[in-house]
């Protein structure tokens, strides 16, 4: 939950532009149209006097201009070719200046463009209007125990986050958000978009994926909110591709619902977390990182497409006074078949878990550096009768990548493998040592089921 706000203090940068006339154009006082009462005596005229330079000046500069027409033009004609520009222009006819010209007897190559490859969102106001009934923002009212010289103590304190609204029976609405949205609450207050407050329930929680469904009872619901509020159009996470607009929408800061845009920078990022509750570490795979704007409060809001469907739950931002916009969304195609199944039993029914059989400690870049060994899992124990034995890995083989995704920690390793089904066959890559060192391969394993806390 997004407890902590700090203070950031934003500076206005202001652009001064100071536009100065650098060249002061002195105009001479003679006017051609300037009528006087008396013309003046004309002096004899003299060979080669006045008369005679101005038109040795006009001829000059008639010359000076046709040369430098023409060398315009020609370099004109010549950049455009070499560029691949059409510059041909249609006179007042409507007809084109080059229309008689033989295409035939040009040999120019045509250059591919590329304009209108680029779809830039300018206006999401749409989207906003379209989307935002079917956004809340979530409070939780927690107790929390904190010690102090009088001994324990306990006082009240208040988290906001945000929650889609993706599904609806005779009774419940039900609203996907993360679990560090509601976790330890004593009380869960949710606030629709036109502002109206009710009490609601936790569904059920999946911690290891940061998610949570709650329920609102209809009966609680008035008549003119309930009319008015939607249900959020699912899209598929699956068919994403890096560049693609990205809008999220959540209650930042706990101050209502605000929007922010960006795109999406990268696919299948793993993020580690700590659940506040346990303390125990979450490793988080396939998840979506985007440059709009994650906010405190803005956990487990919708992330959307240019469609304006839900293609990701708001989790985390990376927080670094180097980092900047890198936000991350749980894969909507991942996380729905956890939230149909909290919604239908208000818990995730365990499968069989995949299991590689063997114990490893993670090499460190340092350590890596140091010993001449690659970066990644060490195997120090491998289980008989194991997948891992059946396929001869052996103890001192180091894992690098597994079915694809490159693993440089333990927890890494067991991510992916929790990702997959017991008898998946899998590519893993492990180095072994040899006479000239370490050597790459690959080696085929069909996953057996864990029967033990290590994979």
């Amino acid at each position: 939950m997004d407890n902590n706000y700090n203070n950031s203090n934003y500076s206005n940068s202001s652009y001064n532009s100071n536009y100065s006339n650098s060249s002061n154009y002195d105009y001479g006082s003679y006017n051609p149209y300037q009528q006087v009462n008396q013309a003046p005596q004309k002096p004899p005229k003299k060979k080669g006097g006045f008369g005679s330079k101005l038109a040795k000046c006009a001829a000059i500069a008639l010359v000076f201009g046709l040369v430098a027409g023409c060398t315009f033009t020609g370099v004109t004609y010549v950049g455009s070719k070499a560029l691949g520009i059409n510059t041909t222009e249609k006179s007042n006819s409507g007809l084109d200046y080059n229309q008689n010209q033989e295409s035939s007897n040009q040999d120019v190559a045509v250059q591919p463009t590329v304009t209108g490859l680029a779809k830039e969102l300018t206006d999401v106001s749409d989207i906003f209007e379209e989307v935002q009934p079917s956004i809340v923002a979530i409070t939780n009212t927690e107790t929390v125990v904190y010690q102090s010289f009088w001994g324990p103590q306990k006082r009240t304190n208040q988290s906001c986050g945000s929650g889609i609204i993706v599904q609806q029976d005779d009774k419940y609405i039900y609203i996907v958000t993360n679990n560090h949205v509601v976790e330890n609450s004593d009380t869960l207050m949710v606030q629709f978009f036109d502002n109206t407050t009710v009490s609601s329930e936790i569904r059920g929680t999946v911690p290891a994926n940061d998610l949570a469904v709650v329920r609102v009872a209809i009966d609680s619901i008035n008549a003119d909110t309930l009319k008015n509020i939607k249900l959020a159009s699912i899209g598929d996470s699956n068919e994403l591709k890096v560049g693609n607009p990205a809008i999220a929408i959540g209650n930042a800061l706990g101050f209502g619902q605000s929007l922010t845009c960006g795109h999406i920078s990268a696919l299948g990022r793993t993020v580690t977390l700590e659940d506040n509750a346990t303390k125990e570490t979450i490793v988080i795979t396939n998840m979506i990182q985007t440059t709009a704007a994650i906010n405190p409060g803005n956990s487990g809001g919708a992330l959307l497409n240019a469609q304006g469907q839900v293609i990701g739950i708001n989790s985390s931002k990376y927080v670094d006074s180097d980092v900047e916009g890198m936000g991350y969304a749980i894969a909507i195609s991942d996380a729905m078949p956890l939230v149909n199944q909290l919604i239908e039993n208000g818990k995730v029914t365990e499968p069989e878990t995949a299991y590689l059989g063997i114990q490893g400690e993670d090499i460190s870049a340092d350590i890596a550096a140091t010993f001449n060994m690659p970066e990644g899992v060490y195997i120090y124990k491998v289980f008989p009768d194991s997948a891992a034995a059946d396929a001869e890995i052996r103890q001192g083989d180091i894992i690098t990548a597994f079915n694809g995704v490159n693993v440089r920690t333990m927890q890494e390793l067991k991510a992916q493998i929790a990702r997959c089904s017991v008898g998946q066959e899998v590519t893993v890559k492990i180095h072994r040592l040899g006479n000239g060192g370490y050597e790459a391969r690959d080696i085929q394993v069909t996953l057996g089921a864990m029967s033990g806390s290590e994979r």
